[in-house]
C-alpha cells in the first residue's frame, strides 16, 4: 500500500476493524517513512454482468429500486426493502463469485421477496421467471397455496381435535 502523502511503497497496519455490516475492513495505517497516518477501507469487489454484456459494480440501491416497483401499493416499508437488499447481497457474496449475471440477481431476490410479500413476489417473478401466459401465473399461485395448506390445516378445528 502506497503512502498517499510521500508515495512510500511500504506502510504498516496499526489497527483493523470490521465494518458494522461485516462486508468491509477498515484499516488504520502508518507510513514508516514520513510517519503520517491514514485510513483505508477494503471490500471484496462484486460485479454484475448485465444482459447486454456490460459489467458494472453491484448496487443494493438498484435492487431496492427494482423491488420497489413490484411493491407499489403493498404494505412494504423502505426498511423492509433495505433488509431484503442486504439479504440478497449476503447470499450472492456467500457464493464466492466475483461476477454474477444480472438475471441470477433477480432470481436471488425471489426467495426473500416471497417471504416479505407474496403479491410483490408474483409481480417480480413474472419478469425474472419469464411468465408468458396466465397458466404461468396460475402455477405460481398454486405453489404458494400448496405451501400455505399445511399451516391452514394445523389451525383448522379438525386438525386440533384429530377429526
Amino acid at each position: 500500500m502506497f503512502c498517499p502523502f510521500c508515495r512510500n511503497p511500504d506502510t504498516r497496519v496499526i489497527d483493523s476493524r470490521t465494518s458494522d455490516d461485516g462486508l468491509a475492513i477498515r484499516r488504520r495505517r502508518q507510513c514508516p517513512e514520513c510517519g503520517r497516518r491514514f485510513t483505508t477501507t477494503e471490500t471484496a469487489s462484486l460485479n454484475v454482468i448485465k444482459r447486454n454484456g456490460v459489467v458494472e459494480p453491484f448496487s443494493r440501491e438498484k435492487i431496492v429500486s427494482g423491488v420497489r416497483k413490484a411493491c407499489q401499493g403493498r404494505p412494504v416499508t423502505d426498511t423492509d426493502l433495505a433488509v431484503l437488499a442486504q439479504r440478497v447481497e449476503e447470499s450472492i457474496r456467500a457464493t464466492g463469485a466475483s461476477q454474477i449475471e444480472a438475471n441470477d440477481i433477480g432470481l436471488a431476490i425471489l426467495p426473500p421477496l416471497r417471504e416479505l410479500d407474496e403479491v410483490a413476489y408474483l409481480r417480480f417473478a413474472s419478469v425474472y421467471q419469464g411468465f408468458d401466459s396466465l397458466d404461468d401465473f396460475e402455477s405460481a399461485i398454486a405453489l404458494l397455496r400448496v405451501e400455505h395448506q399445511p399451516a391452514d390445516d394445523a389451525e383448522s378445528p379438525d386438525a386440533r381435535t384429530g377429526r
